[in-house]
């Protein structure tokens, strides 16, 4: 990340630009930074200008409290304005909500595309795991407790728990625990992790959903649930894709529909 652009409340934010033609900004998911998308910024790079960033309270970005979702659609908007004006998003995971998010408040976007947004409203008892997780993350980062905060998310998201105690021995556990702060972020950003239908019906721009064939079924709904409830949505499901999608695969389906 070798550029620097300030949001609306003073907080900093480290991007970068690869490659020409239309611009999108690349977002995102939980426990992650620009670094984690910028594989798919290269595989795009041939036809788009293709922007990632630091969310902030990761990398080289800074931070400013207190935090609420709509800093982050500043943040956002900051970056739109700082790479000329107008671009598309794409958003991975959590990173797909605040897309979604920020092209319903009305940003300078053409086009919107993210890939397995983890609405549970398919997901049995979904509504219920959602806040207990809440409320399990909540005080495990009052306390202080980054590495329980980290658990607490690998555990929501299905991994089990030799390979979380794994994880906790392996040279990657520093890493998350630096970034566990912003697990509270993305939970605000997903809301109460049930699809905002009214709010989704307020984007004006085309939204591509994109589904792994190979992630578990209530995630491919949740995709199709997105695409029916965006005024122009389109669906496609990549065969043999899971949640931890192959950049050369999913790049050229957001090149043509970012070029075409």
């Amino acid at each position: 990340m070798d550029k620097k652009t300030t949001s609306r409340d003073g907080t900093s934010l480290a991007y970068g630009v690869l490659g020409q033609g239309p611009t999108v900004i690349l977002v995102s998911g939980a426990m992650s930074t620009g670094g984690t998308v910028t594989p798919l910024a290269h595989r795009l790079a041939d036809r788009c200008t293709a922007v990632v960033y630091d969310r902030r309270g990761r990398g080289g970005s800074g931070d400013t409290a207190p935090y609420a979702v709509e800093r982050e659609v500043e943040d956002l908007a900051a970056l739109i304005d700082a790479v000329g004006g107008t671009a598309a998003l794409f958003g991975v995971s959590s990173g797909g909500a605040l897309v979604l998010e920020a092209a319903a408040s009305g940003l300078p976007v053409r086009q919107a595309a993210v890939y397995e947004v983890p609405f549970a409203d398919h997901l049995a008892g979904g509504a219920e795991r959602m806040a207990e997780y809440t409320t399990n993350l909540g005080t495990a980062l009052g306390a202080g407790r980054r590495g329980d905060a980290v658990e607490l998310f690998l555990r929501l998201t299905g991994l089990g728990e030799d390979m979380i105690q794994g994880a906790r021995q392996s040279p990657m556990w520093a890493g998350m625990e630096a970034v566990a702060p912003s697990l509270a972020y993305d939970n605000a950003v997903m809301g109460g992790g049930l699809l905002p239908r009214e709010r989704l019906a307020a984007i004006s721009v085309p939204v591509l959903s994109v589904a792994g064939g190979a992630s578990p079924q209530w995630l491919l709904e949740a995709g199709r649930a997105v695409a029916e409830a965006v005024p122009q949505g389109s669906y496609r499901v990549l065969e043999g894709q899971t949640h931890m999608v192959d950049p050369q695969v999913l790049g050229p389906v957001l090149t043509e529909f970012l070029t075409g």
